[in-house]
């Protein structure tokens, strides 16, 4: 008696078995599906301004597709869910980092010129006294000259980084432009202007 009813409960079972296993597997290549979906959504700049996040976004993918290959639909379906949030988080990350350098490169547009221009003022005003006054020598104008040529320089580069869309680089190279610039206004007795030109934004 005991004998005929094991075969229909291992039937009932393994049904049972294959029916739950059947439907993990939908729910994890659909999880995989949405998770897939978020990262080709999430645009260039997440990667671009939330390096270390989006590592762990597309390490967490990788992950899920492995246990998803594997079977494991468990785990791919855990995975593929933390991917979104993943997502989410990194995207916010990008998005605050993104506006933190645009203020720093509209700041930079809006007085750097002007204190650039001002040294290149004040070196041409000095080159054409026969005299020049005291604390102010020809070997220190000539060093006055060959700083505005690098801030100069560094500035152009700036700018050509910002037009290129490379906003990181920008802020980088308007640094480097502001430190030479700096350092001539400071050589040369004079202040930083103030007000700015339009920001510039992109």
């Amino acid at each position: 008696m005991l004998k005929r009813w094991k075969a229909p409960v291992l039937v009932v079972l393994t049904c049972g078995l294959l029916v739950a296993c059947g439907q993990e597997k939908k729910m994890a290549e659909a999880a995989m599906k949405t998770a897939e979906d978020a990262v080709n959504a999430a645009g260039p700049d997440v990667a671009k301004f939330a390096a270390d996040q989006w590592k762990g976004v597309t390490d967490a993918l990788a992950a899920a597709k492995d246990s998803l290959a594997k079977g494991d639909y468990k785990t791919a379906l855990a995975s593929a869910n933390d991917v979104a949030q993943k997502v989410k988080d990194a995207a916010a990350a990008a998005s605050a980092k993104k506006d933190e350098l645009t203020k720093t490169w509209n700041d930079a547009y809006a007085a750097l010129p002007q204190a650039i221009e001002s040294v290149k003022s004040k070196i041409g005003e000095l080159s054409s006294m026969k005299k020049l006054p005291a604390g102010m020598d020809k070997a220190k104008l000539e060093d006055a000259k060959t700083g505005l040529t690098a801030a100069n320089q560094s500035w152009s580069d700036a700018v050509d980084a910002f037009k290129a869309g490379n906003l990181t680089d920008a802020v980088a190279k308007a640094g480097a432009a502001k430190d030479k610039a700096t350092a001539l206004l400071q050589a040369l007795g004079l202040s930083a202007p103030a007000g700015g030109a339009a920001p510039a934004t992109k």
